[in-house]
């Protein structure tokens, strides 16, 4: 088994065919697509590849470390996380193939109108100590 983050990004990546920001939607509509995310989930709690998955918060702040006796420097000229990024999932599964798979199913969540969002997922392998940091 192997562990993949698909990741949702707010920008980034190509747009979704239905690209109606979710602050656009109805609360039918993100109680429909909460409801398609969480069977999602179950779904493959079931089937023992689900490990761990969660919506972030649109709050957030870029820290780094600025020299000894120094404050963490916050933010800065650059796209913030906060921005690009809406939650993930972890799954654990035998083959990238899978990975693939998961993530196909898991762009067609329903968004504005009911219809799928067909949203651009990133599908990134965990790093273990058998990869090395090229693959």
């Amino acid at each position: 088994m192997a562990k993949y983050l698909l990741l949702k990004h707010y920008r980034g990546a190509p747009a979704p065919v239905n690209d109606v920001p979710m602050d656009r939607w109805t609360p039918e509509e993100i109680s429909t697509h909460v409801r398609y995310m969480q069977d999602f989930a179950a779904r493959l709690e079931k089937t023992g590849e689900f490990v761990d998955s969660q919506a972030l918060a649109p709050e957030g702040t870029f820290v780094r470390y600025d020299g000894e006796g120094r404050p963490p420097v916050t933010d800065g000229p650059f796209a913030e996380t906060k921005d690009l990024i809406a939650g993930w999932m972890v799954i654990d599964v035998d083959s990238h193939e899978r990975a693939v798979e998961l993530a196909g199913e898991l762009s067609a969540a329903p968004g504005a109108g009911g219809k799928p969002i067909h949203e651009w997922l990133e599908v990134r392998p965990f790093l273990t100590a058998h990869s090395t940091i090229t693959e």
